[in-house]
């Protein structure tokens, strides 16, 4: 029911492999996508993966550090340069749209559609429409950072097929009618009431998306409930300790062992520290994470595509890259 395609998956600096911050959420429910932060060169990542700017319903920035933002100007003009026209919404801090505005007027940036500013410092509920609720959870980081929460729902009927067999109802026109409410009336006039045949039935799936953050209890609230949460993972336990105090970022003993306390089944870690990007970092970086979390655990790369589906994420199998 969900997908989640990550667009960069590294702290601060991009390095060979890996771009800064930068992830797709995009449901079965219809063509609409979100993107959560948008670092620099987001646009050209997306030149690699079958979404389109034109099907980006918004973008939610986690706080204004550039590692996050700076891909925001060029992809909004290369979208407005393409042609888009509907409005798109932009969930983040007053300073990102601040920063956004100047730099729109001083570089002769001129929109084809219009930005719908949503200040994350005012409200926990930020977007809801039929079938999905964002909500947004203050974070510890040394700029004012939030993470997310996407509660996607879909409801569908179905007939009940054994129901209508034993009634002597083959599979025809009279199952559609009855899967979309309506009562149908047999040739020998028996009427047969919709309620009586088809059955609801609702999908949910709640994902948790953190942003940069030393505390990850700070998401408690949030992850009650969640099938899935994405955090950051900059540094081993032993590294942070290095860093320094001081609202920074988690490492991953904290993440891991925060996601086993909050029960949350599925877990993705990212955002790391160029200092792990190579085979035996990865190596200590996933050591660390399973001593403490026993569920299904991710260590996402730039490209890659998971799905969720019944509480279950899999990772997907690479899709053929655009040339």
């Amino acid at each position: 029911m969900l997908k989640l395609t990550f667009l960069g998956t590294s702290s601060g600096v991009p390095t060979i492999r890996r771009n800064v911050t930068a992830l797709a959420l995009h449901s079965t429910m219809n063509r609409d996508w979100w993107l959560v932060d948008c670092g620099e060169a987001t646009q050209h990542q997306l030149q690699r993966i079958p979404l389109t700017v034109h099907d980006l319903a918004g973008i939610c920035i986690t706080h204004v550090h550039g590692d996050h933002s700076y891909g925001l100007p060029g992809l909004l003009a290369s979208a407005s340069m393409t042609g888009r026209k509907k409005p798109l919404i932009l969930i983040a801090p007053a300073a990102v749209k601040a920063w956004l505005d100047a730099t729109m007027l001083h570089t002769e940036l001129f929109l084809t559609f219009e930005i719908i500013h949503v200040d994350v410092a005012n409200q926990r509920l930020v977007h809801h429409q039929d079938g999905l609720k964002i909500e947004r959870f203050p974070l510890s980081h040394r700029a004012p950072s939030f993470g997310f929460k996407f509660s996607f729902e879909k409801t569908t009927w179905k007939v009940d097929s054994d129901a209508l067999r034993a009634r002597g109802v083959p599979p025809g026109p009279a199952w559609g009618q009855l899967q979309h409410g309506k009562d149908v009336r047999l040739d020998d006039g028996t009427l047969l009431a919709a309620a009586g045949f088809r059955s609801e039935h609702v999908e949910r799936v709640n994902a948790v998306i953190g942003g940069d953050n030393d505390t990850p209890s700070l998401l408690a609230e949030a992850c009650q409930g969640a099938d899935l949460l994405v955090h950051e993972a900059t540094y081993t336990e032993a590294v942070l300790q290095k860093v320094g105090p001081g609202p920074q970022h988690s490492s991953v003993r904290r993440t891991a062992h925060f996601a086993a306390q909050a029960d949350v089944p599925n877990l993705v870690l990212t955002h790391f520290s160029p200092r792990y990007d190579s085979k035996e970092g990865m190596a200590e970086v996933e050591a660390e994470a399973r001593q403490h979390y026993s569920g299904r655990l991710f260590l996402a790369s730039d490209f890659d595509t998971y799905e969720l589906d019944d509480g279950v994420l899999a990772k997907m199998a690479p899709a053929p890259r655009v040339k």
